[in-house]
């Protein structure tokens, strides 16, 4: 687990799960020069490859004699940016100084939730701890919890008043719905607070050799519980395809976990760790490096978590947000 947790740290640092910024310093190489170098990065490291069935030479068959050595930047970046995207993979981007190439993978699915719906009709006056919307719902039986972004941190002091403000609850709904990632870190402590023994949840293998499957031996993935405020009654996550990176991962090491319930839409994916460098001419880039398993070896993290139970939002009726209502049916 210390190894998972330096592999995250650094990951984190580098280049958050949603944004990165780097100062790029331009250098004369040509655009062939860029490419190959980029191409074959990718080729040693990339972690999905067989999983997507991606036939990385055909791929570089296709994009490589769309350039020359006198090619613009601007050529250049719109080849690389489009081979990129062939990876079909939200963590994988292209930065220059001038644009980003990214992939959305949140465009793929309709939205399963509006804020609008939540903040007028379910919790009005929510309290807002940290990074954390909340308030209860059905005459205070339930507790309801929107975390919106991983990339916003918390203490354990804010976790403690939350928690210890709906001990008397049925149950409570967490909302990750549209959460897209941030410190991965943050997943294990927040689902600390809902259990009371270490629970392996998970594995991690990281891509190790020339061949595109080649990984290192299985990483243990533990939420060990917090020694004070819990929340041990049943709880249900909310989710959708917005919900990325960290927040499949916090999706998926929910299935090891007894009282939790995930619903809605599967996750958007993102379950692999990016990692990245520079190219010759100074740009930036990155793309997974690692695979995310369950406790069955299934690697399904990077294509989305399935929920437990499937509900959606009706957007002909925007007072209703139907998730919650189911899930306050589930909590009852």
């Amino acid at each position: 687990m210390k190894k998972l947790i330096v592999i995250f740290s650094i990951t984190f640092i580098f280049l958050s799960c949603e944004r990165a910024l780097i100062e790029p310093d331009l250098g004369s190489a040509d655009a062939l020069t860029n490419f190959d170098y980029l191409w074959n990065e990718v080729d040693k490291k990339y972690s999905y490859f067989e999983e997507k069935d991606v036939d990385w030479d055909e791929v570089k068959d296709i994009y490589r004699p769309m350039l020359s050595p006198s090619s613009t930047e601007q050529e250049l970046f719109e080849v690389l940016g489009n081979m990129l995207n062939e990876l079909r993979d939200d963590h994988t981007n292209l930065f220059s100084p001038f644009n980003l190439s990214r992939y959305d993978v949140a465009v793929n699915s309709p939205d399963n939730q509006d804020q609008r719906t939540i903040r007028e009709f379910y919790v009005p006056d929510g309290w807002v701890t940290g990074p954390f919307i909340h308030g209860f719902l059905a005459n205070e039986e339930i507790g309801y919890i929107a975390y919106q972004s991983f990339g916003e941190p918390f203490n354990d002091d804010q976790l403690d008043v939350i928690l210890n403000r709906y001990q008397n609850t049925k149950g409570l709904i967490i909302d990750v719905r549209a959460n897209g990632g941030g410190n991965p870190l943050l997943a294990p402590k927040i689902l600390a607070r809902f259990t009371e023994t270490k629970t392996l949840v998970g594995y991690t293998i990281t891509r190790n050799g020339p061949n595109h499957s080649d990984f290192s031996d299985r990483e243990n993935f533990h939420v060990t519980p917090y020694g004070g405020e819990k929340y041990l009654k049943p709880v249900i996550v909310l989710i959708d395809r917005g919900s990325y990176s960290a927040t499949t991962l916090f999706a998926l090491a929910t299935k090891a976990l007894s009282n939790i319930t995930l619903m809605g839409d599967t996750t958007g994916g993102g379950g692999g760790l990016p990692n990245g460098g520079q190219l010759p001419n100074g740009w930036g880039y990155r793309f997974s490096i690692s695979q995310l398993l369950d406790l069955n070896g299934n690697n399904y993290a990077e294509e989305g978590v399935p929920p437990d139970i499937e509900a959606s939002f009706d957007w002909s009726d925007r007072t209703t947000d139907e998730i919650i209502e189911r899930a306050i049916i589930e909590l009852q």
